[in-house]
């Protein structure tokens, strides 16, 4: 049997563990997918330009025949692995735009018994639902902090303590920083970026807070979304304030274990930024292994972009927390009972 659904009952079934096929081409699903999909292409990159050719040379009827000669003999390896995948006998699976790929494979996996969920509108409308998710105006709480204030620390500590938390810089695999994507795997494409912050979003719908860490708009070479970065400027911001050495401190726990060449060019790559003068001095430094030598002028660097970020934030509520000997678990549990 086959059912054409709208989203927001084809992400519960999703949610209830029916796994997902995107029939589309390899090419375009490793540009970008919803989460957790399956690549089930029905025509691999090569069939679909060659038809794609013969559709705009011969006409509709021209291409679907291509079509089948093309995928005809593959259809008892689709039913096979169809079959393996699914929950209680169903599957879902979408395309582009919920057409001629979902219904034939739909018909096919249908025609052995399988209960196939085709989205409605295909993955367009999949990506039109997280623009609506980045629109929706969400109750966040914006974890602010100088770098080396254990920003990620307090984050992941909210979240064990029973806070809302959306993770950017996990989302994006990457710190944020020039050093950023140093120890994390390659980062995401910019759709799958916004699949999956949508995709957490969206079982948020309802919380009282929810927790993000202060970020410039892009994270590495990924962009957060543009209504979803107004909204943190404009909400409530609570900045962990911790000493200058604690902080040094804290960088050179994170990064100091990495090669120092690594290091030394992740510098040399902001001195355009930085200055040649205090990128000279820091390099030095690390040469030696004088480690504190080398954190400190790019602590100096990133306190003063800090500071200038603050200033063209447009919300004026700012709650600063000055730690000293307090845990993370004791900060999170403070963080927890405030009122904005």
């Amino acid at each position: 049997m086959v059912t054409r659904i709208e989203i927001a009952a084809f992400i519960a079934e999703l949610k209830r563990g029916v796994p997902l096929f995107d029939v589309r081409s390899p090419k375009e699903f490793n540009f970008g997918h919803m989460p957790g999909a399956i690549s089930f292409p029905l025509l691999n990159d090569d069939e679909r330009h060659e038809v794609g050719i013969t559709y705009k040379n011969e006409g509709h009827d021209a291409a679907v025949k291509l079509g089948f000669r093309l995928v005809g003999h593959k259809f008892i390896n689709y039913i096979e692995a169809a079959q393996m995948h699914a929950v209680d006998g169903a599957v879902c699976l979408y395309c582009w735009r919920g057409g001629l790929r979902s219904n034939t494979m739909a018909w096919l996996l249908s025609s052995v018994g399988l209960k196939v969920y085709v989205l409605e509108g295909g993955y367009k409308r999949f990506r039109n639902w997280c623009l609506d998710e980045f629109r929706h105006e969400w109750p966040l709480v914006v974890l602010s902090g100088r770098t080396g204030a254990g920003k990620t620390e307090v984050l992941q500590a909210l979240k064990l303590e029973g806070g809302v938390v959306i993770d950017l810089e996990k989302l994006a695999s990457h710190r944020g920083s020039a050093f950023g994507a140093l120890g994390l795997p390659n980062q995401p494409t910019q759709e799958d970026f916004e699949n999956t912050l949508a995709w957490h979003l969206g079982d948020e719908h309802g919380a009282s807070q929810i927790w993000v860490e202060n970020e410039s708009r892009f994270i590495g070479r990924l962009r957060i979304p543009d209504d979803f970065f107004i909204q943190m400027k404009k909400r409530p911001m609570v900045t962990i304030d911790r000493d200058l050495t604690h902080r040094a401190e804290r960088v050179i726990s994170e990064y100091g274990n990495f090669d120092r060449a690594a290091l030394a060019e992740k510098t040399q790559g902001i001195t355009k930024r930085m200055g040649g003068d205090r990128v000279k001095v820091s390099l030095t430094a690390l040469e030696a292994g004088d480690m504190i030598g080398w954190v400190l002028p790019l602590l100096d660097y990133y306190d003063r972009n800090y500071d200038h970020s603050i200033q063209q934030r447009e919300g004026k509520y700012e709650r600063i927390i000055t730690v000293r000997e307090e845990t993370v678990t004791q900060l999170a549990d403070l963080l927890l009972t405030m009122k904005f």
